[in-house]
């Protein structure tokens, strides 16, 4: 989700594609041309050791019970130990995970399909439209208009929906009420862990199960913009590390130089329960601790900020955070019960991706994935859910 600051356009979600693997990454090939253009291509070193280990790893552990990645790490002695070796760690895992190594799975983390698939060069989108041009540009495949489709509503906020094998009822927060006979849910399950939307009857225990034992992550980039310069610019200097001794503390440091000259943005990234803390503090609060971390990177003599940007994802009713993270020791039959109907009520969403979770492409395949599941209910009474569970 994209919103103006300071003058630019920036990211608050989603700003990474991934290319260059031997499968075709289909979510780049939705971008018009133009927008392909405004792709900007960034080198990040990855270090090789951690693709080749995992897989080893996995392959070694694939018919036990399922461990933390960081239990796989001890096994072959390589759990990180200094503050050095802790923030690669995070880059390479809470980085992406949004989560520690602690608390995910590795069976299904490692090796990372979005990865091996599509490949490991890495592209930050800067296009003033936002990565929401993705969702525009398949959007206009079927609605005749953008805005005044019939069938598109906007700014409807569902609160009920009210199931039966005879159809569903919607009920939207301004009283509006839409019925159907089949409806597809596809709200991050962090919002199906809330209390947003009330379904009616209750979703079965193996549904609720499936959802609430899920892992939704926060992933927040705190933007900061400064008066002018004072940090390294040019090939190799797009990013830059602070170590710290708690894991975690704005450790991931990226200038958008590259991308916008002049704009002398600065953002860091912080996840999990460092996001969930500084959620809770105030913009001024934030800005007092990425300064002082800037100062000991940078000196004292350091400009202040002229303005701070700090999205709460998890404070947000309608994401709850954002993306979600597969735990270690959640089952693959469960997970297969979080994609799973309850009778005509449909879910779909990155989390119920088994290859690509957590990425847009998992999104893309899900959505596809949940579509022909419902066609082919309606048109050949195949219905996926309907007699393998109890309504």
């Amino acid at each position: 989700m994209k919103t103006q600051f300071s003058g630019y356009a920036v990211e608050m979600g989603a700003n990474w594609l991934f290319g260059g693997g031997p499968v075709h990454n289909p979510v780049g090939g939705l971008y018009p041309k133009t927008l392909v253009e405004a792709v900007d291509k960034v080198a990040v070193a990855r270090d090789d050791f951690c693709a080749k280990f995992s897989t080893l790893l996995t392959k070694k552990v694939k018919n036990d019970v399922d461990i933390s990645i960081l239990a796989g790490q001890r096994l072959f002695k390589q759990e990180p130990k200094t503050p050095l070796e802790m923030v690669v760690d995070y880059y390479h895992n809470d980085y992406e995970d949004g989560e520690p190594p602690k608390v995910t799975s590795l069976k299904h983390t490692y090796p990372r399909n979005e990865f091996v698939d599509h490949g490991e060069d890495p592209y930050f989108v800067a296009d003033p439209r936002g990565f929401e041009i993705v969702v525009q540009y398949l959007a206009k495949q079927f609605l005749s208009s953008l805005k005044g489709d019939p069938r598109l509503k906007l700014n409807k906020v569902v609160r009920e929906i009210i199931y039966s094998k005879n159809g569903v009822a919607v009920k939207t927060e301004d009283g509006s009420i839409y019925k159907a006979k089949y409806v597809i849910v596809s709200v991050s399950v962090g919002v199906l862990q809330s209390d947003l939307i009330d379904f009616r009857p209750k979703l079965p225990i193996w549904k609720r199960l499936a959802i609430s034992d899920f892992s939704m992550t926060i992933y927040t980039k705190i933007f900061l913009k400064f008066p002018y310069k004072f940090w390294p610019t040019g090939p190799g200097t797009e990013f830059f590390i602070y170590t710290h001794v708690r894991r975690g503390y704005y450790p991931l440091w990226q200038h958008l130089e590259n991308e916008y000259p002049g704009s002398n943005i600065l953002f860091v990234t912080v996840t999990a329960e460092e996001s969930r803390r500084v959620e809770q503090l105030s913009d001024q609060e934030v800005e007092a601790e990425v300064m002082a971390v800037l100062k000991t990177l940078f000196g004292n003599k350091i400009p202040k900020p002229e303005d701070i940007l700090v999205p709460r994802w998890g404070s947000n009713r309608f994401y709850k955070g954002s993306y979600s993270n597969w735990p270690d020791k959640y089952s693959q039959h469960r997970h297969d019960q979080l994609g799973d109907p309850v009778g005509p009520v449909y879910f779909t969403g990155e989390h119920n991706s088994n290859r690509y979770i957590g990425y847009v492409t998992g999104a893309y395949f899900t959505g596809i994935d949940t579509a022909d599941d419902l066609l082919g209910c309606i048109k050949n009474q195949t219905c996926r859910g309907y007699n393998s569970q109890q309504m």
